[in-house]
């Protein structure tokens, strides 16, 4: 597909299906800092960025304890919620940004580990949030 024919402008949202709907909170609100959009009862959601076309980029948490198919009936049935192909989450940040905020999430006592895509020209940090979902912040590193 050429780059005119694409019709893909931005990310609508990643929905996580979570166990402690308080921990991820904490960590996606007061460590990340992404704003509480709305709040309902088992499912919120997170801005990640401003919109495109009037959808807002964002991050929701869904309490497992909701069926995954819980707003209609899908044609395929829904997701299999034992099962996730998700490998991880990146959110951007910029390079200017990347060792004060590496050095504020070690301060707070997680693990971040670093990673240079030299082919990208990014740096990244990787950790974990509290349930275990590998989480990065990406840079773009125009020296490399």
């Amino acid at each position: 597909m050429n780059k005119e024919a694409r019709t893909i402008k931005a990310l609508g949202e990643i929905v996580l299906r979570v166990k402690n709907m308080q921990s991820m909170r904490e960590f996606y609100e007061k460590v990340l800092g992404l704003d509480i959009m709305g709040d309902f009862e088992n499912i919120i959601f997170l801005r990640i960025a401003p919109n495109y076309g009037g959808h807002t980029q964002v991050l929701a948490l869904f309490d497992e304890s909701i069926p995954p198919d819980h707003s209609r009936a899908l044609p395929w049935g829904g997701l299999e919620h034992t099962k996730t192909s998700i490998h991880h989450l990146a959110f951007a940040i910029d390079f200017a940004d990347f060792q004060s905020e590496m050095e504020r999430l070690q301060r707070l006592g997680f693990v971040v580990e670093t990673m240079i895509h030299d082919w990208a020209h990014w740096r990244s940090l990787y950790m974990l949030d509290p349930e275990g979902n590998t989480v990065e912040l990406v840079c773009y590193d125009s020296k490399k």
